[in-house]
């Protein structure tokens, strides 16, 4: 697992204020890191009009994408004077979420950092088609930000996935941690576990009258508890931030992750194949909708992209 030493960011050029850029810089400043500053754009009114020959489309193609240029040049300049070594590229391309993850892949980012829309009025985060396929496209660590500072001391909510014990799922959870004591070192954050487990089925309980639904549900916490006890040891945590909660994950994350006012969570997500790990296809979607922080997402080891470089 590497440093977060080649950071991404993907650069909204719709919006002022870049949030994502704000927190690259942040990690770059202390990770040591290098920025590469990525704004996608395309219109598709150059593409279609048919009184323009293609000479005079790509000439004026070519205009717009000198003139972002330019404009990420003055976005960039603060932080290239506060010692930052930062690139910048503007690409042509009407999927947003394949130019990101063709230049994580061609310049071996360690980490790609994009902004997410908050919405007022639900307090939740709105994350986009680009956001959506990031996550289940993307090999590296992606990092969905929200507008506000990481303050210091903040909260560092890790979902594992202690019930299984195939070597996959243990490997994942050890990369997930992994990644969250790299950020947590960032905002000199205090790490904090979750593991959601099933409470008894209810047709059981009505099958057989006998079954004590209560001490199988406390058996099944203290199995729960052991193993994430175990793994909080394995990675030197402090076993009082050990969370284990009976519910779905999509339930449980976003509502401990609210009532400890954590920064951010981190998951692994494996997008729509591979093995069934912590967090898959609607689950992961249901945590990210519902959480109010930031987010990284992590694939598992030996991931890879179905998007591949030109």
């Amino acid at each position: 697992m590497g440093t977060y030493k080649r950071i991404l960011v993907a650069i909204d050029p719709t919006h002022e204020a870049q949030p994502a850029l704000v927190r690259a810089a942040h990690l770059a400043k202390c990770c040591g890191g290098q920025l590469t500053l990525l704004a996608c754009i395309f219109d598709f009114s150059y593409e279609m009009t048919s009184m323009l020959s293609v000479d005079e489309r790509e000439a004026m193609r070519n205009s717009i994408v000198t003139q972002r240029q330019s404009w990420l040049e003055q976005v960039s300049a603060p932080y290239r004077e506060q010692g930052i070594s930062v690139d910048n590229k503007v690409v042509w391309h009407n999927r947003p979420f394949e130019a990101i993850i063709e230049q994580a892949i061609t310049g071996q980012h360690d980490v790609i950092v994009k902004s997410t829309h908050h919405h007022d009025k639900l307090k939740s985060v709105i994350f986009t088609p680009t956001d959506w396929h990031l996550l289940r496209k993307a090999p590296v660590p992606v990092l969905l930000v929200k507008e506000g500072e990481w303050p210091a001391q903040g909260k560092v909510l890790v979902a594992v996935n202690v019930a299984a014990e195939d070597d996959a799922h243990q490997t994942l959870n050890d990369e997930i941690i992994g990644h969250a004591k790299k950020l947590s070192r960032a905002i000199n954050g205090e790490i904090h576990l979750v593991n959601g487990y099933p409470g008894t089925p209810v047709n059981i309980a009505i099958e057989l009258p006998d079954f004590d639904a209560h001490a199988y549900n406390e058996s099944l916490k203290a199995h729960h508890q052991q193993r994430i006890t175990e793994l909080a040891r394995n990675h030197q945590l402090d076993e009082a931030h050990c969370h284990v909660i009976e519910g779905l994950p999509e339930d449980v994350i976003p509502e401990l992750a609210e009532e400890l006012e954590a920064e951010l969570v981190v998951l692994g997500t494996v997008g729509r194949t591979g093995f069934s790990a912590a967090l898959i296809g609607n689950t992961a979607e249901h945590v990210i909708d519902s959480l109010e922080c930031d987010l990284l997402a992590i694939k598992p080891e030996g991931f890879e992209s179905p998007v591949k470089p030109e």
